[in-house]
């Protein structure tokens, strides 16, 4: 029987087939690194570096809290990331995932500003 297993000391070719089909579903990059080794960086279906780790990864490993926030430094530097700790049952971190925040890319107040207005008129046409 074929296994997944994640664990405080998988590397970078066992954790890509999971940060590959998180970056398949949702189409955002996607990295994925263990508490005692680095992991991956996936973008557009591929392995771009087996040897990754970034500093919110880092930071959410050590607190064991997830974060959004925009990195002051590595790769993702002044773009939205959510990253968030896989712990074992016991309640240990043991790896953190992270990806693109679309959600912090988008302005809010542009995009939905002008919901209220649109329901408005659609409500006076009925």
């Amino acid at each position: 029987m074929a296994e997944l297993v994640i664990s405080e000391k998988s590397g970078a070719s066992d954790l890509a087939p999971l940060a590959l089909a998180v970056n398949q579903i949702l189409g955002l990059p996607v990295t994925l690194r263990s508490v005692e080794a680095p992991g991956v960086r996936v973008e557009e279906g591929k392995v771009l570096d087996d040897e990754y780790s970034g500093p919110v990864l880092e930071e959410v490993m050590r607190s064991g809290r997830p974060v959004r926030t925009v990195p002051k430094s590595g790769v993702y530097k002044g773009i939205p990331v959510s990253v968030a700790p896989i712990m074992d049952p016991d309640g240990k971190v043991v790896a953190a995932m992270g990806v693109v925040d679309v959600v912090g890319t988008i302005d809010i107040p542009a995009v939905f500003g002008a919901y209220t207005e649109v329901v408005k008129e659609v409500s006076q046409k009925r």
